[in-house]
């Protein structure tokens, strides 16, 4: 095979369309700020992701710092998340002086274990930040129950999850907050950009202000914030694919299921579940390679040798980075461990082929 096949390949609109979209930009000259294609895409996506309030910021990493920040939790304070995730997720934590604390995942769909949460709270644990992966959805109604009992805000990383819904809920109504990354590698993109959605109504200034240096008023800056604006160019890139986004998640689907049915039931490959209730948007096809007849790494090599670039997601695990391996262990998060060192996402995105699909099936299956 010639052509190179990557992981995710950016759902893009119509050059002519996203022309239309930014045309007015150079008579307004209007660049930034919470411009007019912010606003209108703020009020999009409240309708899209059935959610009351959101706000937009330049990437997913920022918006998941600033919603971590926007609670003032207490210097050295604990949260529970899980080391199965990208590097962002425990970095938006540490580097707003809080102790992430590792809670292992199950092995069936990858996402926080509920019945390992508790074990880990203490006094001075004062929020949970689980991880919806791949587009798998964390039990949120167990994890609900928890943090009630134990008054414990819940922010998730729902980076994975755009426009998921369960029983008809929208994904970015559970829990205190949900971040959602717009980055290029995903679902839905505004090239870089993120977003965080709440039901508290109180937080969006603080939100606002948190991103805006801290900035309050004209001549008042109350908080030491930073620069995390969306700007406008992404702003219209994101109307642009908002209008798309539900025929991209169809073409999905049939890569998908093209996957499952050559891969299903095969002796030593494990997919990831289909969830009921859940309204999926096929955001990545991850394969565990569980005593199959070749590794994980040596699937990985078979199909770099045809130039089809695969992703060891998410390895290695966040507590065997070189920044934390001298406070923590992936011994202590076994599951995390073993699913770490078997997982590999195939190719996936909405304008890969049938065709390519098989083949990628045929090298992991001769």
């Amino acid at each position: 095979m010639n052509k190179q096949i990557l992981v995710t390949q950016s759902s893009m609109p119509d050059f002519e369309e996203y022309y239309e979209e930014i045309r007015e930009l150079w008579d307004s000259h209007f660049l930034t700020n919470m411009g007019v294609k912010h606003k209108q895409l703020e009020k999009e996506l409240e309708s899209y992701l059935k959610t009351k309030n959101i706000t937009l910021f330049t990437n997913g990493h920022l918006a998941l710092e600033c919603a971590i920040a926007a609670f003032d939790f207490e210097k050295g304070s604990e949260v529970i998340t899980t080391p199965f995730s990208f590097s962002s997720t425990t970095h938006a934590i540490a580097r707003n002086g809080l102790t992430p604390v590792f809670c292992d995942i199950n092995s069936e769909d990858f996402t926080i274990d509920v019945t390992k949460i508790e074990s880990l709270i203490t006094n001075k644990t004062c929020a949970i930040v689980p991880v919806h992966v791949y587009g798998n959805l964390c039990n949120v109604e167990e994890i609900e129950k928890i943090a009630k009992k134990h008054n414990l805000k819940v922010i998730y990383d729902a980076a994975h999850t755009f426009g998921i819904e369960k029983n008809g809920r929208g994904v970015a109504s559970f829990g205190d907050v949900s971040m959602f990354s717009f980055h290029a590698t995903k679902v839905y993109n505004t090239i870089e950009g993120g977003a965080v959605t709440y039901s508290d109504t109180t937080l969006k200034k603080k939100l606002n202000d948190l991103k805006n240096f801290g900035i309050t008023g004209p001549e008042s800056v109350e908080y030491i914030g930073g620069n995390a604006k969306m700007n406008e160019f992404q702003a219209a890139m994101g109307i642009c694919n908002l209008r798309h986004v539900d025929a991209e998640i169809l073409k999905r689907k049939a890569v998908v299921e093209r996957y499952r049915s050559r891969l299903e039931n095969i002796e030593g490959i494990k997919l990831s579940p289909i969830q009921e209730g859940v309204k999926p948007n096929y955001a990545y096809f991850p394969v565990v390679f569980d005593n199959y007849k070749y590794t994980r790494d040596e699937i990985f090599d078979k199909l770099g040798k045809e130039n089809i670039i695969a992703r060891k997601y998410f390895y290695p695990l966040i507590n065997d980075y070189e920044c934390y391996r001298d406070k923590y262990s992936s011994k202590d998060t076994p599951v995390a461990k073993y699913i770490s060192d078997r997982v590999l996402c195939l190719p996936m995105y909405a304008d890969l082929e049938l065709e390519v699909v098989d083949k990628i099936c045929d090298i992991i299956l001769e």
